[in-house]
């Protein structure tokens, strides 16, 4: 999100039509553009209608690699204590040292069943459908010009609801991740409180048209949190664990004291 917000901010806003040149301009962001214009006529005519359409139907479309995602990052989270154990085992800088930690570290990864690959290549491979999207949003004439409810799409929105609910939406997306961690260090904290505050400036600048795909991945996103990665189920199964572990440990030293005592 924060990627696509710094290119949104600085990226070109000619218009693209079937006269643009260029590979990505004619062949990517036209044609998406031309299907969101599509879909605004199969809906109703209301291109606003049509770019939550649009919206719904690319974050379905790419459920099973965020899916993918999430799933390799809980894993991740759940073995970080034992990957910052390994870190300080061998934390001395010579080339053996650290060849070492290497080889323990994807010995743990292994039995974890964590892909470090997985982790970033799903978002990777998002990346440029969704740049495009906001670009043919953002720079498709007849898409900046229709309107949806209060909102004329290619002006920032005069009430700022969608501005606001995008905010809101980002932070409680961030602040269920950061829950879903076994551990919340400052810097975690620090991005969960700054991103709502920064894609409310990006935002205030932003047509409508933009901040209402901003407000319905954002929803979509949260849902598909609570679904993959809910952290209260987590957090539940995690203490669950902890405690069955010291039960466990409890019952070892009852056995050796009675073991003791005959």
């Amino acid at each position: 999100m924060l990627l696509v917000a710094v290119t949104l901010a600085g990226c070109s806003n000619a218009p693209v039509d079937a006269n643009s040149t260029g590979f990505w301009d004619r062949y990517i962001i036209y044609n998406a553009a031309q299907f969101i214009v599509w879909l605004s006529n199969l809906l109703g005519g209301n291109y606003g209608v049509g770019i939550i359409a649009f919206t719904v139907l690319v974050r379905v479309l790419i459920f099973p690699l965020s899916a993918i995602s999430m799933k390799n990052m809980t894993k991740q989270s759940e073995i970080a204590p034992q990957l910052k154990a390994l870190q300080q085992k061998y934390s001395a800088k010579d080339p053996e040292t650290q060849e070492k930690l290497r080889e323990e570290t994807q010995k743990l990864n292994a039995e974890a069943g964590v892909n470090p690959v997985m982790g970033c290549l799903p978002v990777l491979i998002q990346m440029p459908f969704l740049l495009a999207l906001y670009q043919a949003i953002f720079r498709t004439n007849v898409l900046k010009s229709g309107t949806f409810l209060w909102m004329q799409l290619g002006k920032p929105d005069p009430l700022l609801i969608t501005v606001i609910l995008a905010a809101i939406l980002t932070g409680l997306t961030s602040y269920m991740s950061m829950l879903a961690q076994p551990q919340a260090n400052s810097m975690t904290w620090i991005m969960t409180l700054a991103m709502p505050v920064f894609i409310f400036v990006i935002a205030l600048k932003l047509p409508s048209a933009v901040t209402i795909y901003w407000v319905v991945t954002n929803a979509f996103s949260l849902v598909q949190q609570l679904l993959l990665q809910n952290p209260f189920k987590l957090r539940r199964e995690r203490e669950e664990r902890a405690q069955a572990a010291k039960d466990k440990e409890r019952a070892k030293r009852r056995a050796y004291k009675k073991a003791l005592r005959k």
